[in-house]
C-alpha cells in the first residue's frame, strides 16, 4: 500500500475508534487533586520569580520531558533554507508570499520540508507574525495555485485523492484578516515534520538524529508531538534571518494534536512571546485528572507515537501522574498564554481546559500579571483577555473565523500592534 494512502486510511481508522469508551457525564467526574504547582520536589516553597526560574521550572520541565512528552535531543541537525518562490504582490497585492525549502540533514541522510509565508506589504517596516502547523498541505489552506505541494506527498507515486485537492482548508486560515490586521503567517505542512503514523518514522526529522534506533525506542525518547515542537523551534529560526519579521513578536497557534505541540514548543522554546491552544484537550490544555472525554489509556492506544513510551504507565492511573496540565500553561509565563475551546468538543473537554488556565495562575501572580480570576467557566463568545486568555465558542471541533479573531485581539493587546 503506497505511504500516504496507509497515513490516511490510519488516521480515518483512530478517528473511528476515538469515539468510544468515553465519559461525557460530568456529574461523574470524581474528586482530584491536583499536583503541586509552587512547591518543589523537596517541599520547599516558590514564593518568587527567582525561585521559580531556577528551581520549580527546571523540575517540570524534566517531569515533562520525562513522563508525557520525551526528551528532546541535546544534538543539533542541520537546517539549510532555499527561498523557491517569493511574489510581492500576492493576495491582490496586500502581500508577500514566500516558499522556503528547509532542508534538515545529518550528513548521511536528509528530509525535507516546505514553509509557506504571507507577510503584508503595509505597514512597512517589521511585523509581528502567527506560526502554526497544517494538516493536509500547505495547498490546502489557499486556493492559490503557485502554492507548492509539501515534500511528503512526493511518497506517493500518483495524485488522485482528496488531499491533493486545493484549498480544501482555507476556512481554517484566516489569511485575509491576518494580513489586513498587519500580521505575517508562516505555516508548513506537519507531516513533512513526522508524518502522522507510527509506520513513518523513519520518514520523520527524528530519523536524523544520532541515538535513533529503528527497532527501539527508549522509554523516555520523543515521539511525534516533541518533534513537531522542535519543528515550530526550527521555523523560529528561519523568521530569525528576515528582515521583515518582528523576532520580538512571535506567535504560535496550534489545533488539536498540534494545540498539544504548540504548547509543548512554547513551554521550551522562550521565543514564542504568545502561546495559543485551540481545542488541545488530553495531552494538550486538558487537565489528565478529570478523565473527561478522551483519556491517557485511550490517547496511548490510538495514538502510540504521539507521546514518550513512559506515559503508557499511566493509562487508567491518571492520579499517579506527578503533573497535570495546569503546571505545562504555568511553564509559559510570564509569557502570554490563550486556551481556547469549542461547546460541541467534549472530546477534548472544554472545561478541563478553562480549569488549566485558571490553575495556571499562581505562577503569572508571581509576575504580577492578570489571570482568570474565577473558576466558573466564562459564557459563549466572552472572551477573557489577561495575560492568559481563554474563550469557548459554539460549534465544534476547528478552527474557524470567530478563533482568529480573537487571536488577532489577543496579540493586539500583547504585541501593542
Amino acid at each position: 500500500m503506497r505511504a500516504y494512502i496507509g497515513l490516511i486510511v490510519w488516521l480515518v481508522t483512530m478517528c473511528l475508534c476515538a469515539q468510544q469508551n468515553v465519559d461525557y457525564d460530568e456529574s461523574k467526574v470524581s474528586a482530584y487533586l491536583l499536583p503541586y504547582l509552587l512547591k518543589s520536589d523537596n517541599g520547599e516553597k516558590i514564593t518568587g520569580t527567582d525561585q521559580w526560574e531556577k528551581k520549580r521550572r527546571p523540575e517540570l520541565l524534566e517531569l515533562f520531558a520525562s513522563q508525557v512528552y520525551g526528551h528532546t535531543p541535546a544534538g543539533n541537525i542541520n537546517v539549510t533554507y532555499e527561498i523557491l518562490t517569493e511574489e510581492p504582490s500576492a493576495m491582490k497585492g496586500k502581500a508577500t508570499s514566500k516558499q522556503v525549502k528547509f532542508v534538515f540533514s545529518n550528513g548521511k541522510k536528509s528530509t525535507e520540508a516546505i514553509l509557506l509565508m504571507y507577510i503584508p506589504n503595509q505597514p512597512a517596516g517589521k511585523v509581528p507574525v502567527f506560526v502554526g502547523y497544517n494538516f493536509k498541505g500547505n495547498h490546502s489552506t489557499t486556493l492559490d495555485t503557485t502554492v507548492l505541494y509539501s515534500p511528503v506527498f512526493h511518497l506517493v507515486k500518483e495524485p488522485g485523492y482528496s488531499d491533493w485537492e486545493r484549498g480544501i482548508q482555507t476556512s481554517r486560515w484566516s489569511y485575509d484578516k491576518i494580513i489586513d490586521r498587519g500580521y505575517a503567517v508562516a505555516t508548513m505542512c506537519y507531516h513533512d515534520i513526522f508524518p502522522d503514523n507510527p509506520e513513518l518514522r523513519d520518514h520523520s526529522i527524528v530519523s536524523l538524529f544520532p541515538d535513533y534506533d529503528p527497532e527501539i525506542i527508549d522509554p523516555d525518547e520523543w515521539q511525534a508531538i516533541g518533534a513537531w515542537a522542535w519543528g515550530s523551534s526550527r521555523i523560529v529560526d528561519f523568521l530569525e534571518t528576515q528582515e521583515r519579521i518582528d523576532s520580538n513578536k512571535i506567535a504560535i497557534m496550534g489545533h488539536s494534536r498540534q494545540g498539544k505541540a504548540a504548547l509543548w514548543a512554547g513551554a521550551q522554546d522562550e521565543r514564542f512571546r504568545i502561546v495559543i491552544s485551540n481545542d488541545s484537550g488530553c495531552g494538550g490544555a486538558a487537565l489528565f485528572r478529570r478523565k473527561f472525554g478522551e483519556t491517557i489509556e485511550v490517547i496511548n492506544k490510538n495514538f502510540p507515537h504521539w507521546f514518550c513510551k513512559n506515559f503508557r504507565q499511566y493509562n487508567n492511573r491518571e492520579e499517579a501522574l506527578p503533573i497535570d496540565q495546569h503546571q505545562l500553561i504555568a511553564l509559559i509565563a510570564p509569557r502570554k498564554v490563550y486556551v481556547a475551546s469549542a461547546e460541541e468538543d467534549l472530546w477534548a473537554d472544554p472545561r478541563g481546559e478553562f480549569l488549566s488556565a485558571y490553575h495556571a495562575g499562581p505562577v503569572y501572580h508571581l509576575y504580577g500579571l492578570k489571570t482568570i480570576d474565577s473558576d466558573k467557566m466564562p459564557e459563549l463568545h466572552k472572551p477573557i483577555m489577561g495575560d492568559i486568555g481563554y474563550h469557548i465558542r459554539a460549534g465544534v471541533h476547528d478552527v474557524t473565523e470567530y478563533d482568529w479573531e480573537r487571536y488577532l485581539d489577543f496579540a493586539d493587546v500583547h504585541f501593542d500592534n
